[in-house]
């Protein structure tokens, strides 16, 4: 009976696909994740991210501030079910300014689907994602979308992605023209082409049609220019173009691109099913023992995630969990290693953005939330073993904009303190403090401005506490790696560097200028500054 037991949730993990979708901002990233979630049934229509004036907003943009601002400002988690597969999303904010946010997201991903602007090729926040995805090494899958508009010539979009990112692509399927003269893709695999009648008004249906690339009606289909263009096209593809490895797309160094149109869902279902063929079950993950296997009969996660207040009726804290080996059952009793305590995994959800459904079972590559009491850190290990062990700790990269904050009601300190703990302990900023002078002010610092925005409003929004903000001009910031071997009132500074402890304690260093940096080093011996912090 075990064995059965064991059997079927080995079956459940290698039903799972866990992947991150990132892009510049605009490139439809949302837009198509809505478009996965209308094909796996989860949604029946699809709301596209407008401006702040459209009364229907994406799923997976929740926050208040998301709908007003039509942007993503926060990772999403959307879970659905299609052709046999169990499929965990992870939809990240586009913009720069929340970049952190999803470097934490990729960590929870084993493949990530890199969405292009087919008329902006690759552009600047795309660039710094595909960084991360390349450390991390993980397969990357390419739609270049918008085709529905006129777009830049396929072969130089190609050439792009290249060039810029350095990594090899293969299209597994190629464009028929672009914006209004959009006929359809050729599939390269199967030698045939497929045209299509636009899906509007977030329908799901897609009128198509499928003809061999030698049949007789290709000609009326698409136009005898659009044949002959193809054919140069389909040559030249076949003669010099990169073959399908999955060895080398599963090392992150091959990248299959896929062209189509969120928005009218052409090539939307086509890109999934391939997608899902192509990527793999819940691959082992590195921990301080050495590599954990998926279908490990223990139960183990870490947290990548910790969001405040997604239910404002209930005031909640969610650690949003990655499990990474085993099954999870509802209730079940943990090692917290960090925590150094065993702690019980109440009210399990899975999440639909801020929709949830309790649920009683989870397996490896799901992504679960727990309620949080205030115990969690992102980074933290989860596991049922006996064996205790923790999986690789998530960097925390030093913010780059500060400014000290004011409460404007001095009455409101208790909402004030509260408001700034727990958003800086989901990861959005960061909170420092004078070191050692005993002064309550409080500094935060941001790796985007936008972020500062969020902040005013969260505060205002979710905790009726109003305050303003007065930009400090310090740029540099550096954590102090040997600090247990440091008195660090004796570092001799420079008339721009300012102490400060993280909400950790750990000491850090401010800095205005660069060079301030170096004259700092050289003025004491043996200091040790870091970029970020491991800890």
């Amino acid at each position: 009976m075990a064995f059965k037991q064991q059997e079927s949730w080995k079956n459940e993990i290698e039903k799972r696909r866990t992947f991150a979708i990132i892009s510049h901002p605009d490139a439809g990233k949302t837009t198509l994740t809505e478009k996965f979630l209308l094909y796996g049934g989860a949604i029946n229509l699809a709301g596209s991210v407008k401006g702040k004036k459209t009364a229907k907003h994406a799923v997976s943009d929740w926050m208040e501030i998301e709908k007003q601002r039509g942007i993503s400002v926060t990772s999403s988690v959307l879970q659905f079910n299609y052709g046999g597969f169990c499929i965990n999303i992870l939809d990240t904010p586009g913009h720069q300014d929340f970049s952190e946010d999803t470097y934490r997201t990729l960590m929870a991903a084993d493949s990530a689907v890199m969405v292009i602007d087919a008329s902006k090729g690759v552009e600047a926040q795309t660039i710094k994602l595909f960084k991360v995805c390349l450390l991390r090494q993980i397969p990357i899958f390419t739609f270049v979308n918008k085709m529905d508009r006129d777009a830049n010539d396929p072969f130089d979009l190609m050439d792009e992605i290249e060039s810029v990112l350095g990594i090899a692509t293969c299209p597994v399927n190629w464009p028929i023209g672009s914006g209004r003269e959009f006929k359809g893709v050729y599939e390269r695999d199967r030698k045939c082409i497929t045209t299509f009648t636009a899906a509007m008004n977030g329908q799901r249906e897609v009128d198509t049609k499928e003809v061999d690339l030698n049949d007789p009606q290709v000609n009326w289909l698409i136009g005898e220019g659009y044949h002959s263009q193809l054919l140069e096209d389909i040559e030249l593809l076949d003669g010099a173009g990169q073959e399908l490895d999955m060895e080398l797309v599963r090392q992150g160094k091959l990248s299959p691109v896929f062209f189509g149109s969120a928005l009218t869902n052409f090539g939307v279902e086509t890109f999934l099913k391939h997608f899902l063929k192509m990527t793999t079950p819940p691959l082992p993950r590195k921990a301080d023992i050495g590599i954990i296997d998926p279908v490990s009969p223990d139960f183990s996660a870490f947290v990548f995630k910790i969001q405040a207040n997604m239910n404002k009726a209930h005031r909640d804290r969610i650690a949003f969990m990655r499990i990474c080996s085993g099954k999870f059952e509802a209730g079940m009793e943990v090692n917290h290693i960090q925590g150094g305590r065993k702690v019980k995994l109440s009210q399990p959800q899975q999440l639909m953005a801020q929709e949830r459904k309790i649920v009683e079972e989870a397996y490896a590559g799901d992504i679960i939330g727990v309620f949080d009491p205030g115990i969690f850190s992102i980074g933290d290990t989860l596991t049922s073993s006996g064996q205790k062990f923790a999986y690789e700790g998530i960097p925390t990269f030093a913010p780059e904009h500060f400014a000290r904050l004011r409460q404007m009601d001095t009455m409101k300190r208790k909402q004030f303190l509260k408001g700034v703990n727990q958003i800086a302990q989901e990861g959005a900023i960061q909170i420092f403090q004078e070191f050692n002078t005993g002064m309550e002010e409080i500094i935060v610092g941001v790796v985007g401005v936008l972020q500062f925005d969020v902040l005013l409003f969260r505060l205002n929004n979710e905790y009726n506490v109003e305050v303003k903000l007065d930009p400090l001009p310090y740029e540099h910031i550096r954590w102090i790696a040997n600090k247990d071997g440091l008195d660090v009132e004796k570092i001799q500074g420079t008339s721009d560097m300012k102490r400060v402890k993280d909400l950790k304690g750990n000491p850090l260093l401010l800095f205005i200028n660069s060079w301030s940096m170096g004259m700092v080093l050289d003025r004491n011996p043996g200091l040790v500054l870091e970029e970020f912090s491991r800890n």
